[in-house]
Parts: structure tokens; sequence; C-alpha cells
């Protein structure tokens, strides 16, 4: 699925968030093993992918919430979501029928 400014991205149910000290963190999917680290914006992004805030309600957030957000951070925004979603870390919620 191409993302899109409405889309609504939800975290993987099975990933695991361990925050570490710094206000660091690593994703970790126990199904593969496999981690990711996370810098402090990254986290407050993760946390914000239930499946209810659309790309822009994130960016929103990100620059209301956060200091010195540069320009490019949007793009930052969708390649960060896009990487998820390819490492199998988040998706989109499909509609039951």
């Amino acid at each position: 699925m191409t993302i899109t400014e409405k889309a609504k991205p939800i975290a993987n149910p099975l990933i695991v968030l361990r925050e570490e000290f710094d206000d660091w963190a690593i994703l970790f999917d126990p199904d593969t093993g496999k981690g990711m680290g996370l810098n402090p914006t990254s986290i407050f992004i993760w946390k914000l992918l239930d499946g209810s805030h659309t790309l822009n309600d994130i960016m929103e957030k990100l620059l209301k919430e956060c200091e010195n957000v540069p320009k490019e951070a949007e793009n930052d925004l969708k390649e960060f979501i896009q990487e998820l979603i390819e490492r199998g870390l988040a998706g989109f919620e499909v509609a039951g029928g």
C-alpha cells in the first residue's frame, strides 16, 4: 500500500518495545529474533501507530510536541513508516467484510 497523508498505520501487536536508558528503545520481533533501535523521536512516532492517527495527525503532533523539527521531517516520517512496514513491524488495518 502506498503511504498517503491520510493513511492510518498501526504497529504490529506482536512487536515488543523495550525502552532503554537515555530515552532510546529497541523494537524486538520475537518471531524473527530481529531488533531495530529507535531514537526518542522514533519512539514518539511508534507510540502513535495505533490505527487511529493519520500521517498528517502524527506530523502535527511532532510539530507541536518536539523542538527543531526540520523541514524534511514529513518525508522522513514517511520513510520511517515505510521501513517499519517493510520489516513487518507495522502495517495498516484491513477493513473487515
